[in-house]
């Protein structure tokens, strides 16, 4: 396997540290949601099939207040079963950090009612019953000038695979927010 290089202009096949790269293609739409007119502070999709072998969400928030999360559960588990660990920072300053025993997954900063948040979940191996999900985040939104971005990771402390997600918004999902839900068939 060649090493990815700029330099010698090699490039590497498989991106991913010991994953496949994902290929268009291999995303399939599950579901989507877009809020209405009353804001709610829950999304949530169930009965996934588990005929993929990765699920990504795909979110835009207007969320009812700035300094608010996002926050996902599977399964209706609502126990201290979920890690996370988080980078983010404002172009002034940097926090990174990490909590346990929690009873969610914390994803990102849900965006402001004049500033919506991008968000971008992959949940790996979600159907895979031999080990804990692990999940990955990248968001961010912007205030002109301020604003945030994140890198996050999390883990659910469960071997069942993923048949339900809930996303909660603790200040609401506002009206036009969207959330899609895509699995990734990844060839073997």
């Amino acid at each position: 396997m060649a090493v990815v290089s700029i330099k010698n202009k090699l490039r590497r096949g498989n991106l991913l540290v010991g994953n496949e790269a994902y290929i268009p293609t291999d995303f399939e739409s599950i579901a989507t949601t877009t809020v209405g007119s009353t804001s709610v502070a829950n999304i949530e999709f169930t009965s996934i099939a588990s005929t993929y072998t990765h699920l990504q969400i795909r979110l835009i928030n207007l969320s009812s207040s700035a300094g608010t999360n996002l926050e996902l559960r599977f399964n209706s588990d609502t126990g201290n079963n979920y890690d996370t660990h988080w980078l983010y920072g404002s172009g002034s300053s940097v926090i990174a950090g990490a909590a346990t025993n929690l009873n969610y997954v914390w994803a990102a900063g849900a965006g402001s009612s004049t500033a919506p948040a991008g968000v971008v979940v992959d949940i790996l191996d979600y159907g895979n019953t031999n080990k804990y999900k692990t999940v990955r985040t990248l968001g961010g939104y912007d205030t002109n000038g301020g604003g945030y971005i994140y890198f996050t990771s999390g883990l659910w402390r469960n071997t069942n695979a993923i048949t339900s997600l809930k996303i909660t918004c603790n200040a609401n999902f506002n009206q036009y927010s969207q959330v899609a839900l895509y699995g990734i068939k990844v060839a073997s």
